[in-house]
């Protein structure tokens, strides 16, 4: 996979550098990142940023062979 580079307003790259550092990401991982959520958030626009992130988590864990078994009713209060 190469890299491309796209040009983005200077207030936006620095907002992207602020974050990057606090979540431990490159630049470039925070916007590609941004741009994964803004992409589901689109395609599915009744759901909640958390729910959104909860799934990518989960979807995650799946890809590294951490399931766990969900119990209906635990946790919900």
């Amino acid at each position: 996979m190469g890299t491309t580079s796209v040009r983005v307003s200077e207030g936006f790259y620095n907002e992207a550098r602020l974050v990057s550092e606090i979540q431990t990401r490159s630049i470039g991982q925070q916007v590609e990142h941004w741009g994964k959520i803004g992409k589901i958030a689109e395609a599915n626009p009744e759901l909640p940023y958390n729910v959104l992130k909860n799934i990518l988590i989960g979807l995650n864990q799946a890809k590294h062979g951490q399931l766990e078994d969900y119990i209906f009713g635990e946790g919900d209060e």
